[in-house]
C-alpha cells in the first residue's frame, strides 16, 4: 500500500466530530468500529456494523476517503478506487483532553 489516491489533494488536517458514529448515537444503536470521513471529520460506523453510515455518508456527500478512527489507524479507504491506502499523515486532528488543555493553560502555552 504505498501508493498514493489522487483523492489525497485538497485534504486538509480534520477533527473527528464526535467519539461514535454520529446516527447510531442518535438512534440509539449500538457498532462494530468507527469511521472518520477526511473531508468533514463525520463519525460513522463501518460496513461490518449493522447501518454501516460511513457508506452511507459517502453516498450522500461523495466524500471520498476515510480512516479508522482509532489513533493507530495506519489506512485509508478510497470508495471510489475501492482499494485501500497507506494513512495520509497528520490528515486526523485529534481534540485535546479537558485535563491536556488544563495543563497547557496552567504552563502558559
Amino acid at each position: 500500500m504505498t501508493q498514493r489516491c489522487e483523492h489525497f489533494d485538497g485534504i486538509e488536517p480534520v477533527a473527528p466530530r464526535t467519539r461514535g458514529c454520529e446516527q447510531c448515537m442518535a438512534l440509539g444503536e449500538r457498532w462494530t468500529q468507527l469511521r472518520v470521513c477526511l473531508t468533514c471529520g463525520h463519525v460513522g460506523c463501518c460496513e461490518d456494523s449493522p447501518h454501516a453510515h460511513a457508506l452511507a455518508h459517502f453516498k450522500q456527500t461523495a466524500h471520498p476517503l476515510i480512516v479508522p478512527y482509532e489513533r493507530a489507524g495506519t489506512w485509508s479507504w478510497c470508495y471510489p478506487h475501492h482499494r485501500y491506502f497507506d494513512a495520509l499523515p497528520g490528515a486526523l486532528e485529534w481534540p485535546r483532553s479537558r485535563a491536556a488543555r488544563l495543563l497547557s493553560r496552567l504552563r502558559g502555552r
